[in-house]
């Protein structure tokens, strides 16, 4: 076999493997992908600067009917982000619509978004180029992914249990986050860290 040969095949394997790297969804019990994006207000979030404090990552996209469903005419997750930070828990936003696909908005639009809402995140990450969403494989609006202090993901799925865009299904489901939140405030392993996502596709720009 020739060296050039051989040269090409060795460059074919490390696309590969970078590309099945990029893709990989994030797994539960390892840790957690780290990340710096831009926030609403100006500042970078570090994913490393939370190390010792439980985080939650919350795709969102407010035009879209399942996050609609859990904000403005419930007030469900609102009041998640409101009971938990008070605790400690620093909980993050992310944005991952594209400019001019749904869902997208400028710094200003998202803050005054959880404004009228009521919303209470410790922050929200814009990230119109999808860096963060394909970093965690994020598939839906909304799709959870909960980061303990050390740095582990322990959690990554739904908001809860009944797959709907109907508030009044939400007394009868099991609320997933609250439930995971709950275990690792106790001591306890989250008994059930990956569920299935359901909402609207997170609009990536390609």
């Amino acid at each position: 076999m020739s060296i050039r040969k051989l040269i090409k095949i060795v460059a074919a394997s490390v696309v590969v493997l970078v590309s099945t790297q990029v893709l990989a969804e994030p797994v539960i019990d390892k840790p957690a992908p780290v990340f710096s994006g831009k926030a609403a207000d100006g500042s970078t979030i570090n994913l490393a600067d939370f190390k010792g404090k439980t985080v939650v990552l919350e795709w969102t996209n407010h035009q879209c009917p399942y996050v609609v469903k859990h904000y403005d005419k419930s007030g469900n997750i609102p009041q998640l982000q409101k009971d938990y930070t008070a605790k400690g828990i620093v909980w993050l936003q992310v944005i991952s619509s594209a400019e001019g696909k749904q869902g997208y908005v400028d710094a200003a639009g998202a803050i005054k978004n959880n404004a009228d809402r009521g919303a209470a995140p410790t922050n929200t990450i814009l990230d119109p180029q999808g860096v963060i969403g394909k970093l965690y494989a994020a598939q839906t609006s909304p799709h959870i992914f909960i980061i303990n202090p050390e740095g582990t993901l322990v959690y990554k799925g739904g908001i809860d249990s009944i797959k709907s865009n109907k508030p009044e299904d939400i007394p009868n489901a099991t609320n997933y986050v609250r439930e995971a939140l709950d275990a690792l405030a106790a001591g306890k392993k989250v008994p059930n860290p990956s569920t299935a996502p359901y909402g609207c596709s997170v609009k990536y720009a390609s």
